[in-house]
């Protein structure tokens, strides 16, 4: 599973990067986990508000900070 965390750094782009690695710590999963910083490839997944979260490639959230328990039920497919 290839998981990007889009935001250039900001708290609440932290927070969510915290958020997915416990989610996938929690599910006990193999997945790769990807800060992206690069403003042109933030909006190359049409994300305009940081931070976003994107999961094999999906864009599963933008411009807000899901938590854990949403973040598990994204990666599951719930």
């Amino acid at each position: 599973m290839d998981i990007k965390v889009l935001g250039m750094g900001c708290a609440k782009c932290s927070k969510l990067e915290e958020n997915v690695k416990e989610a996938v710590k929690e599910l006990g999963i193999d997945a790769t986990i990807e800060k992206v910083k690069d403003i042109k490839e933030i909006m190359s997944y049409g994300v305009m508000g940081t931070p976003g979260l994107v999961i094999d490639g999906e864009v599963k959230v933008a411009g807000r900070l899901a938590d854990t328990e949403e973040i598990k039920k994204l990666i599951k497919g719930e």
